[in-house]
């Protein structure tokens, strides 16, 4: 059934250990103990007290026996009221349920206090009720056994040792991959085919063959409904080559559109090395992933979750910032195998020694692009400290510039590069429009956009460049023409975050005005249009932003607005947005400062000075031609 919570983990603001609860067979059987031996014990004493009064003992003296017998009483007394308290019932019903306190967990159907963890999701649940609706939520029953079956073997189980070799329902264990006899009867030429019609790019040595089906892994029977159920019916390009080349502990940098199903690539390897047994002395989280967003690290445990369902002792760990502290310490007390972080919490977490990753032997950094530069390089290469150097590592995003591969290549041992399409180009799903529009004009036009039924199809979202600017355009945009809009940035609570995800995902909203936070990673499966109210400070962010509108083979539009305060990317615009078909606006063709961009990127290729590694030597022979020139 579910485990109160008490059994699994110790709670803190308690000052007596936590007991596990008996079952009601159990209880009845311990009661008929206890009341048998009390009778037994009393006529002990009396026997006692009858055989001292004989030898002469005085009345005082049997008299401060009876006051022990009645002490005793008292304390055995007690003793059964406090069983009787730690004995109370599972609630039935959610209304039976109190509200939680700040940083305890809370019930994922009603939010009450989430006293109890339901086995099968592994999530948090108030009472029977909110474990019924909860399991017909995710589609694991009609729930109505909840009420009328008792797990008499819970305790039992809670109290003995995980088995982490035993696979739930099928027996698996230690699952390897081996290519299927599909895959090794294609001939090099058919292989060969096969990547350049989906347009996948590899680098490196004895690169694993890609699969066709999901099939073709021989995952275990639970592993494999659980991908149908979550939908995932065929690999994408980019889940077909990286999937089996991940299976067999290689490690990997791999580039691929947005949206087009990286996190079930990295994912399958990473659950599969969490299912493989443990030595007897391995205790600790077996995979580590990594990302620079609150909301990215929530999605990716979601998914996560509905990979692992039904797989014993398979529980994943959210560690984010924003949320409360104590019931993520809470969560690292039960056996963890996979962590999703981002690096700030999780280094305040090691600081407090709350949780070891000597174990890990699989490390993910999702959007390594981001993860690599200066905000959180510093922070990801602490927590690399902590991780043993025998680890596969895999390096995921939708662009990875030069500079960043390089940095990358030093954390990755023999790496299998994948390439999915064009590298660092917008999603090919979306139609790009570029607008010239001046500062002043660009509301104007957006409340055109909004009004346009062409082009306005909700949910709708804006990207800005600041929160204040998110704030006041959400409310222009609400009261010039009277849509639900919402905003979105770093300053609003996690909460309030994902209320406004959720709305943003269940079409609660139509238009969303928001910062960067949103333009990472993120499933916005019903967004169609995405509106760069302010040009991206990068052509990588840019095609990120852009990327939203085109989730999983969707095809959707993004329209950007642009003027001379974008001139230091008019030449990265153009080389990256015009081989894909769009039409570029004749001001930014014409401008001055393209040309001069271009000018100078001529003269670089021409004299060859694109990459030029300045050195002590290297340095006196630029002076000294310096030092020619003038004379």
């Amino acid at each position: 059934m579910f485990m109160p919570r008490a059994v699994k983990v110790k709670r803190p603001v308690e000052s007596r250990p936590s007991q596990a609860k008996k079952s009601k067979v159990e209880q009845d059987e311990s009661k008929d103990e206890d009341s048998s031996v009390l009778p037994l014990q009393n006529e002990k004493m009396h026997e006692t007290l009858k055989q001292q009064g004989d030898t002469g003992q005085t009345g005082d003296g049997a008299e401060t026996q009876d006051e022990k017998l009645k002490t005793t009483s008292d304390v055995q007394n007690s003793s059964d009221s406090e069983e009787e308290e730690e004995e109370e019932p599972v609630k039935s019903f959610k209304k039976l349920q109190r509200w939680p306190e700040p940083g305890e967990p809370v019930c994922v159907m009603c939010g009450r206090y989430g006293e109890y963890i339901c086995d099968s999701t592994d999530n948090d649940v108030c009472s029977l009720e909110c474990k019924a609706r909860h399991l017909v939520q995710m589609g694991l029953g009609t729930g109505g056994d909840v009420f009328n079956t008792k797990d008499n073997n819970e305790d039992k189980r809670t109290q003995q040792p995980a088995a982490h070799s035993r696979l739930r329902g099928g027996g698996e264990t230690d699952y390897s991959y081996r290519e299927d006899q599909f895959i090794s009867g294609l001939t090099d030429e058919q292989v060969q085919r096969i990547k350049q019609e989906l347009g996948i790019e590899t680098q490196g040595s004895h690169i694993t063959r890609p699969i066709v089906e999901f099939e073709h892994c021989g995952f275990p029977a639970t592993l494999n409904s659980n991908l149908k159920k979550a939908g995932y019916e065929a690999p994408t390009p980019i889940q077909m080559q990286m999937v089996p080349v991940g299976l067999t502990g290689r490690d990997v940098i791999a580039s691929a559109d947005t949206g087009s199903g990286k996190t079930i690539a990295f994912l399958m390897p990473v659950v599969t090395r969490a299912l493989q047994k443990p030595a007897l002395s391995a205790k600790g989280p077996v995979a580590l992933i990594l990302t620079p967003t609150r909301e990215l690290a929530i999605q990716i445990e979601r998914q996560a979750k509905e990979v692992v369902m039904g797989l014993p002792n398979m529980r994943t760990a959210l560690l984010v910032g924003g949320m409360p502290l104590p019931p993520q310490l809470h969560r690292l007390k039960q056996i963890i195998k996979i962590i999703i972080a981002t690096p700030g919490r999780l280094l305040e977490i090691l600081k407090q020694k709350a949780v070891r990753l000597d174990k890990v032997k699989v490390v993910v950094i999702d959007e390594v692009d981001t993860m690599l530069k200066m905000g959180f390089q510093q922070q990801v290469l602490e927590v690399l400290e902590q991780v043993p150097e025998e680890r596969q590592t895999l390096l995921v995003s939708a662009t990875i510039p030069a500079g960043t591969e390089e940095l990358a290549a030093r954390l990755v041992h023999d790496p299998v590069r994948i390439v999915i399409g064009e590298k660092n180009q917008p999603c090919a799903n979306v139609r790009q429009i570029l607008l010239w529009i001046e500062e002043p004009s660009k509301k104007r036009k957006l409340f055109e956009i909004l009004n346009d039924s062409k082009l306005y199809q909700p949910p709708v979202v804006v990207f800005v460049d600041c929160k204040l600017g998110a704030d006041l355009l959400c409310e222009a945009v609400a009261k010039v023409t009277d849509l639900k809009t919402v905003a979105i940035h770093s300053d609003k609570s996690q909460w309030e975050r994902n209320r406004i995800l959720r709305g943003l995902l269940d079409g609660d909203f139509e238009v969303v005005i928001s910062t960067g936070v949103l333009g990472r990673g993120l499933d916005l499966v019903n967004v169609r249009l995405v509106v760069n109210f302010d040009m991206p400070n990068t052509m990588d962010e840019y095609v990120h932003q852009v990327g939203r509108a085109g989730r999983l083979g969707h095809r959707g539009t993004a329209i950007t607005f642009l003027n001379n305060n974008n001139k230091r990317l008019f030449l990265e615009v153009v080389n990256r947005v015009k081989p894909t078909g769009s039409i570029l606006p004749p001001q930014l063709l014409n401008s001055p400062h393209l040309h001069e961009q271009q000018r100078r990127q001529k003269q670089k290729v021409k004299h060859g000075s694109d990459d030029v590694l300045v050195t002590t030597n290297s340095l006196l022979d630029i002076i000294k031609k310096h030092d020619r020139h003038k004379k």
